[in-house]
């Protein structure tokens, strides 16, 4: 993997861990139950690819 791939990496995943905050507060601002899991939900599935992404840049170190 070359060094682009590494700042691919490093771009999706500051993107993904900021949808996460965003997600989050949307799910603690929001009235309505359905939207509040929807948005909680959402940000515990983008939390799951940020950790993966995390993953993939710490191998590459290595």
């Amino acid at each position: 993997m070359g060094m682009q791939t590494e700042d691919y990496l490093k771009k999706a995943l500051l993107d993904t861990q900021e949808r996460v905050r965003d997600f989050k507060t949307y799910s603690s601002k929001l009235e309505g139950d359905d939207l509040k899991s929807f948005f909680r939900d959402y940000s515990l599935s983008e939390g799951m690819q940020a950790r993966r992404m995390q993953e993939y840049l710490e191998s590459m170190k290595h």
